[in-house]
């Protein structure tokens, strides 16, 4: 699920009701969520999505137990933090800054 769609997607992952955060993630996407849902005291559950041929990488489907938990309406109202300190900004969660400015509308990206 993309933070440009607001739709609070409910699902199952590995038999656990969850609201799910992503589908089809990298295994680093995967980990990115993974710690920064955790030091957000979210519940996160995952499961591996077997590659359709031997050349491609495995992709992981994330979740959280929180059914009412949506990550575009905690990404805008800075309810989620960053371990080093401050919010986690629309860049950030797309993994396109590390030092994200808080301005979303002013969004660069980092060289």
């Amino acid at each position: 699920m993309g933070i440009n769609n607001a739709k609070h997607v409910i699902g199952e992952i590995n038999g656990v009701r969850c609201t799910i955060i992503e589908t089809s993630a990298s295994g680093e996407r995967a980990l990115f969520l993974r710690q920064l849902l955790e030091f957000n005291n979210l519940e996160v559950v995952e499961s591996v999505n077997p590659p359709s041929s031997e050349d491609e990488e495995p992709t992981y489907s994330i979740g959280v137990t929180d059914i009412v938990f949506n990550p575009v309406f905690a990404i805008y109202e800075c309810l989620l933090k960053i371990p080093g300190g401050g919010y986690v900004t629309p860049g950030y969660w797309l993994q396109e800054c590390t030092d994200c400015d808080n301005r979303y509308w002013l969004r660069k990206k980092d060289q």
